[in-house]
């Protein structure tokens, strides 16, 4: 496949997955596929394999989280396409409110996608995700005292 092809098959994918079509996902992806979102601390960080695991990703992704996923660029070389986008939701458990820039850098082979790996705002999600008190920034003295030398 050329480039454009392969950039045609990226946007057929973030089209089904606006749609929350999972059939039309599973159709554009390999069975091997690979889907690896860095982090720790929210629940989509990991490494998400075959169809079992893009499946599983999305019913964990629709339990736990509210998102609006805006692909703004596509830059393609050869098998490579990187996209870059805007995201922004809610944490369902928290209620809390992120937004997330982030890049895609996606591999396509035979007109399928092989490998995904996410390059996300992963603190910005994991601080939707935190159940815990409030956060350091919280518990700070307004009249930036903490800040003074003593």
């Amino acid at each position: 496949m050329n480039t454009q092809e392969n950039v045609q098959a990226v946007k057929d994918f973030f089209a089904a997955l606006g749609r929350g079509d999972r059939e039309g996902l599973l159709a554009l992806v390999a069975e091997d596929i690979e889907w690896i979102i860095p982090g720790q601390g929210w629940p989509l960080a990991g490494i998400h394999r075959g169809h079992a695991g893009l499946t599983d990703l999305l019913e964990t992704a629709s339990r736990t989280i509210e998102t609006s996923t805006e692909p703004r660029e596509f830059v393609a070389q050869g098998d490579r396409v990187l996209v870059v986008g805007f995201a922004s939701g809610k944490m369902k458990a928290t209620n809390k409110a992120f937004e997330d820039d982030w890049i895609f850098a996606i591999t396509v082979r035979d007109g399928r996608l092989t490998n995904i790996r996410e390059y996300v705002d992963t603190q910005a999600l994991a601080r939707a995700a935190e159940t815990s008190g409030p956060g350091l920034a919280e518990n700070l003295p307004e009249d930036g005292s903490h800040l003074r030398a003593s």
